[in-house]
């Protein structure tokens, strides 16, 4: 019956739609609405006329309330009660609209949504006179609608006021469906889209660390939109729902009870809800009655900072609730102006003497029912004294937004009209395209502007729900969410309880999916397999399976270590060759007064040796367990002391090439490539490596891993490059210095000398390039430990050869033919 009764209802809101299509039949195209005409509750006249839409009334009934905690449904009153402040407040200003009245007609929906639909076609109503006359005869006789507080009434309503141009701005209707602008190009609101509030519920949710959850919804757009964009964004974040129930206040209890059956039969502790305040009352009350307590709350804006739903007969089931509130605001004089009411002397007196008898259960006119129950109202009792949600003003917030909602409208029209010192009457009030380009500071000074979608900028309060000794409730700001800034910041730290479908596993068990369960409920089993067991997992990739496949064991960890026999091996030539460095340098020292040792540019050449014993011993850090430190100095230790290697072959190649180039008649080079321009030339080449190495180490430095590609049954530890650009930068310099070396030293291969270094330069580099041409296959195609081996290698055997073919002739001349280390025959040339 139910059922069949919403039906009847969207049927009617769907003949209401019909309507805007019936047209007279007539020369001129005139707008007429068909049936009786529609009285508004409150009005007003003025230069220009502001439509109004608000629930004063709701046409249902459910369980009894007493006056103590819900007389009637003030909200509404007080949403009608700041419009008319925003529009007094106009009116009196000389810098908005000078001029120019604003005056207003205000319309009851009962909670209807059909009715929500007929009262915006009589806003839209205009007598055919005037119709006639008009360029656009559909043009509506408001040029802009505040309301309605629900998104289902807003979209029935921005559906009919679509091709009548006029702005709907809401107030309190959240859906995010409501900023689709093909659908709703007429609509505005001075809340945030539930878009976002859904994504920060989830944070929320998340934060908190549950992730096995209930959802109640409501079963309109604002609870289906809601709750979905909730279930999407929670989904991606790793939380599960348990069950997603809806509601609607007028569903029969059987509904509920069913309702209150699976919230007994969960496991899980947090309740999700996307309800109106008014679907959420009828659920609390029946929830008290079955003790449903010890359950963790998390609400939308629609409840959570309604004080009146605190000071409800079962509000105890909510404490400790987390929800999203819109931010705290005031406004300035808006509280004296609400309780300021006089219902005798009122515009709309009907409604104001109503609200006056509900709110003090007094009657103006008593008859012989009520003359038992109720005192006569005089109309003098005293607002401020009376203790329910009238003069609460937790609300105030959601005030704001009607009150934006109006100077948005006001804002607008003073730019339609020209206003100056004085507002033109002659032009047409139309704000439809005006008013989502506005951007204007309230009094308060908070910034009012509309994106292009006709939604402000999301901001939200953390509200907790803490109860008081006396029973009340306070409402605790404990995080903010500002949608420009994604992260929730929490002020407040609290204790919350824990709701999850299952635990972390243990170490040695796995993951077990429960059947027909989401991926948050599972079970944790041993690793170790039976016989019969008909299911394989995969181990982590650290681990290996054992030999009778029941066992997971950790693989075996694989590095060039020092006490391995090729780690030994290199060590020993890395040693052996620093010593042999070392006592050429030796006997260099003894015998540098010797004619050999002063021909060739001795400070460079113990420059080389120096630079070579470095090579011999850098290759060292190549082996043992990378670290954070071995990584990044065994690359940059070898480039570096190459490269300054490398700069000393360069430098004597050159000083050899000088040396014979000045012998010729009027050349003047050596003044030009002395040795301490020689010095320059070195340490300018170095200092390009060390900058190379720098620039390598400051962007992406090399960095140990664990190599589990190339070996599936060991960990390989190595060095990663980080940077492959920076090593390769590193390897390429050393090599574009290699080859200049060889080349110069072979052009000067054939100098008339007795001993000709160039030769020995030319032989080392003709080494040197071919072992690093080796090296770079070798090192790509050589997996796990033995690229690191291909390099070491490649470092001693260039460094031999530096040391082999520059040093070892200039030694057997020194130690077993001392007789030509002589000045004279250094001279002598031959042909």
């Amino acid at each position: 019956m139910l059922s069949t009764q919403r039906w009847s209802e969207q049927g009617l809101a769907l003949l209401q739609l019909l309507l805007v299509a019936s047209f007279s039949k007539s020369e001129e195209q005139v707008c007429s609405l068909m049936g009786e005409p529609e009285e508004p509750q409150l009005f007003k006249t003025g230069d220009v006329i502001l439509g109004g839409i608000f629930s004063f009334q709701s046409n249902w009934k459910t369980v009894e309330l007493t006056y103590a905690h819900r007389p009637l449904p003030l909200q509404s009153f007080q949403y009608a009660q700041a419009m008319l402040f925003a529009i007094e407040e106009i009116n009196n200003s000389s810098d908005l609209l000078p001029g120019i009245t604003l005056g207003y007609m205000m319309y009851d929906t009962c909670g209807s949504i059909a009715r929500s639909v007929r009262v915006a076609l009589a806003l839209t109503d205009v007598n055919e006179e005037t119709a006639s006359l008009s360029d656009n005869p559909c043009r509506g006789s408001v040029p802009a609608i505040i309301g309605e507080a629900s998104s289902s009434p807003c979209m029935a309503i921005s559906t009919v006021l679509g091709p009548f141009y006029i702005p709907l701005v809401s107030h309190f209707a959240t859906c995010a469906c409501l900023s689709n602008k093909v659908r709703y190009p007429s609509f505005l609101r001075t809340i945030p889209s539930d878009y976002y509030q859904s994504r920060a519920l989830a944070q929320m949710v998340k934060h908190f660390g549950w992730t096995w959850v209930g959802a109640i919804r409501s079963s309109d757009d604002y609870g289906t939109n809601g709750m979905a964009t909730f279930t999407d964004t929670a989904t991606q974040l790793g939380i599960c729902l348990e069950y997603s129930v809806s509601f609607f206040r007028t569903d029969p209890s059987e509904k509920i009870q069913r309702i209150i059956n699976i919230i007994k039969g969960s496991t899980s502790r947090v309740i999700v809800t996307f309800l109106s305040y008014t679907d959420l009352e009828i659920l609390i009350d029946e929830f008290a009655h079955h003790n449903l307590t010890g359950y963790q709350w998390v609400g939308t804006e629609a409840w959570i900072s309604d004080s009146v739903t605190a000071t409800t007969e079962g509000h105890y089931i909510l404490d400790g609730s987390v929800g999203l509130a819109i931010p705290k605001a005031e406004v300035s004089g808006l509280r004296e102006f609400m309780l300021d009411v006089k219902p005798l002397n009122s515009s709309g007196e009907k409604l104001f003497t109503q609200f006056w008898e509900t709110a003090f259960h007094c009657s103006f006119k008593r008859t012989k029912e009520t003359a038992g129950s109720q005192k006569e109202c005089t109309g003098y009792e005293d607002l401020a004294g009376l203790e329910n949600s009238f003069n609460d003003m937790s609300l105030m917030p959601i005030f704001n937004n009607v009150y934006k909602g109006v100077y948005a409208i006001a804002h607008s029209l003073h730019n339609i009209l020209g206003c100056g010192q004085k507002c033109s009457n002659t032009a047409s009030p139309d704000p439809f395209t005006n008013i989502k380009n506005i951007h204007f500071k309230t009094k308060e000074g908070e910034e009012v502007y509309f994106n292009e979608n006709g939604d402000p900028a999301a901001k939200y309060d953390i509200i907790n729900w803490q109860p008081k000794k006396d029973g009340s409730v306070e409402f605790v700001t404990i995080g903010l969410y500002d949608a420009s800034d994604p992260f929730i910041k929490y002020v407040l730290h609290m204790q919350v309880p824990v709701s999850i479908c299952s635990g972390t596993c243990d170490s040695g068990t796995r993951k077990v999916l429960q059947k027909g369960k989401p991926v948050c409920c599972y079970d944790c089993i041993p690793l170790i397999y039976h016989d019969n067991s008909i299911t394989c997992v995969r181990c982590h990739p650290e681990f290996w399976s054992n030999e009778r496949r029941d066992d997971c064991e950790k693989k075996e960890t694989e590095f060039l270590s020092f006490t391995e026999i090729m780690g030994s091996i290199l060590t020993l030539s890395s040693l052996i060759g620093a010593c042999l460095t070392a006592t050429v340098a030796f006997i260099f020292f003894r015998h540098r007064n010797t004619p050999i040792v002063k021909a060739n540019n001795s400070e460079l050449s113990f420059l080389l040796l120096f630079s070579l014993t470095l090579c011999f011993l850098c290759s060292l850090t190549f082996i043992g367990r990378p670290s954070d430190w071995s990584c990044m100095l065994r690359h940059t230790a070898f480039g570096i002391t190459f490269v300054l290697c490398i700069s000393c072959v360069l430098g004597k190649t050159l000083a050899v090439l000088m040396a014979f180039k000045a012998t010729l008649p009027g050349s003047n080079l050596m003044k030009w490539f002395g040795p301490r321009r020689q010095r320059i030339v070195v340490l300018a080449f170095t200092f390009i490596q060390i900058g190379i190495c720098i620039v390598w180490l400051t962007a992406n430095p090399p960095y140990p891993f664990k190599n589990l590609r190339h070996f599936k049954d060991k960990i390989i530890l190595e060095c990663a490059l980080g940077s492959p650009i920076g090593f390769w930068a590193v390897l390429g310099y050393i090599g574009l210095l290699a080859l200049l070396c060889f080349i110069l030293a072979f052009l000067a291969r054939k100098l008339p000398d007795n001993f000709n270094e160039a030769k020995f330069i030319t032989f080392s580099m003709l080494i040197f390039c071919a072992v690093w041409m080796t090296f770079i296959p070798a090192y790509v195609s050589s997996p796990g430990k033995f690229s690191v081996v291909v390099e070491i290698f490649a470092i001693l055997a260039s460094s031999f050869g530096l040391l082999f073919c520059i040093f070892f002739p200039k030694c057997y001349i020194i130690l077993l033919k001392p007789e030509k280390n002589t000045k004279k025959n250094m001279m002598d040339k031959k042909s």
